[in-house]
């Protein structure tokens, strides 16, 4: 591990700011691994004074990058795509080590920021605006979109290094710096990324602050990147209830926001379900990452009469998954981000039963002699109501409730009428990010994707609530928050759209053939 963390330039001891030069003399954090509790480095964090000259040099780093052509911004992030490539490897097994993901999820997630390079590099070439008629005569009406300025990149722990990427590679080719502040429990991922950044930089005479980086203290640091001005936009994913407070004060100073908050996310399963397609969706989608994604899977909304096989098949299916140390190639869950977060999960298991709900597989904590200094529970499917106040609220772990509707000797005709049963409880949570149904018919799947079925950004059929891909805008609704990042035309919330007209005539009308004066 120690030859890794020399590769992608972590030491004992690093700065946690970067403006073009490395900063950090705040508090020292330590990092854990939470495979088996040892310590892997430690960060110094930003002052606030710090925090004002990585703030005053990204602002300097904008207002050169903004005027670099909008393709050679793209060349700068494809050159940061092929960086990643070749760091890949690494960087995934950081990620593993730093935050537990399984090997394959730490290398997926490079893989994720390396194809948002891609996307944004050919971005970089179709930031189109419109052109329309005007009514007066002689007169061009068009729409551009320029650079915004400053965005700030808060991100949270379970996607460490991805979630930066949507954001600044679509943020750099629109002609924006970036602000970075990364989760507290997993800094090392992004100065590693950051220093990968700043190599593609200085390569090719950029000012390296166009990718900043600010390490420190939500209270301290935190705070002070929400209620700065110059800091036209704050990206943050987060819970909701961090996200009431970025709202609160961004929207205070009357700046933008683009929020990827809290799911609560269902698949409907129907009577006309494949269940050879559903049950893989439903355990990686519950059970991938150890529940800790905001497109984890956390109900599963099934018709009564496909009830008794179901229920087997996921027991069957949940007794081979195996727990342990995500670094090796067999296991398929490891371990939580924290004892915070076990504790939170058996709290949940707890009150699953206290309001009626029957566990039928899991939530345990794991023997600390079979798993010393990590953090390993099992997973867990519990029958309950989804007006059961825990159900109602996101636990970030691997925690699956089995919600039913229709009738249980419903004849196939009989079951689809019944769709709309299971979509009323698909959307009844105060959440909606991502949702998913199984089934072969097509009026279920249709009425589902329709104005009457799910209320969350994503919506899919025959594929599960987790695993998006960069190509569609990323987000959902509700107290999700509203944001959407990555792909589509989710680019332009990093733009400032202006309407322009040009009167290339003799005279000057005025619009609705209003008449001043002789």
């Amino acid at each position: 591990m120690s030859d890794l963390l020399k590769s992608l330039g972590i030491t004992t001891i690093n700065p946690g700011g970067f403006a073009g030069e490395w900063l950090g003399s705040g508090p020292e954090i330590e990092v854990r691994t939470p495979i088996d509790g040892s310590p892997i480095a430690s960060v110094k964090t930003v002052t606030e004074d710090e925090y004002e000259q990585i703030v005053e040099r990204a602002q300097r780093a904008f207002y050169a990058w903004r005027a670099v052509p909008a393709p050679r911004r793209g060349e700068v992030v494809r050159q940061l795509g092929d960086r990643l490539r070749a760091a890949k490897q690494a960087l995934g097994a950081l990620v593993t080590f730093e935050m537990g993901k399984i090997a394959a999820e730490g290398q997926g997630e490079v893989q994720e920021m390396i194809d948002i390079c891609d996307f944004a590099c050919g971005l970089s070439r179709q930031l189109y605006g419109l052109t329309m008629p005007s009514e007066r005569p002689d007169h061009r009406m068009f729409e551009q979109w320029h650079p915004l300025g400053v965005i700030g990149v808060v991100s949270a722990f379970n996607f460490p290094v991805a979630v930066w990427s949507w954001n600044a590679a679509i943020g750099a080719v629109c002609g924006n710096s970036t602000v970075w502040k990364p989760a507290s429990r997993t800094p090392l991922t992004a100065i590693a990324v950051t220093r990968i950044a700043e190599a593609v930089c200085r390569a090719n005479d950029v000012d390296p602050a166009t990718f900043a980086l600010t390490i420190g203290g939500g209270s301290t640091i935190g705070e002070r990147l929400l209620h700065d001005r110059r800091v036209g936009l704050i990206s943050a994913t987060g819970s909701c209830e961090v996200g009431h407070r970025v709202a609160e004060v961004v929207s205070g100073r009357l700046g933008r926001t683009i929020l990827e908050l809290g799911g609560n996310n269902a698949i409907i399963v129907t009577a006309h379900a494949n269940l050879d397609l559903a049950l893989p969706a439903i355990v990686f989608g519950a059970v991938g990452t150890a529940g800790q994604r905001c497109t984890s899977t956390r109900r599963v909304i099934y018709h009564r009469s496909i009830r008794d096989e179901l229920i087997t098949r996921l027991k069957r299916a949940y007794g081979g998954v195996r727990i342990g140390d995500p670094r090796q190639p067999e296991t398929l869950m490891g371990p939580l981000v924290s004892r915070d977060a076990v504790d939170d999960l058996m709290r949940a298991v707890a009150r699953v039963k206290t309001e009626g709900g029957e566990i039928l597989w899991g939530g345990e904590c794991l023997d600390d002699a079979d798993h010393p200094g990590g953090h390993y529970v099992t997973p867990c499917v519990a029958t309950s109501q989804n007006d059961f106040s825990i159900v109602q609220e996101e636990t970030f772990g691997p925690i699956l409730y089995l919600i039913d509707y229709g009738a249980a000797d419903a004849t196939p005709a009989q079951a689809v009428d019944e769709i709309d049963q299971a979509v009323a409880l698909q959307n009844g949570v105060p959440q909606g990010l991502s949702s998913a149904i199984f089934t072969e018919h097509l009026r279920e799947a249709e009425h589902f994707l329709s104005a009457r079925g799910s209320d969350c950004g994503i919506a899919n059929v025959n594929i599960g609530t987790s695993g998006a891909e960069i190509g569609g805008a990323f987000g959902g609704e509700k107290e999700t928050g509203g944001g959407r990042e990555s792909g589509s035309d989710a680019w332009r919330a990093y733009m400032r759209r202006q309407t322009n007209t040009v009167n290339w005539g003799t005279e000057l009308p005025l619009a609705q053939g209003i008449k001043f004066g002789d």
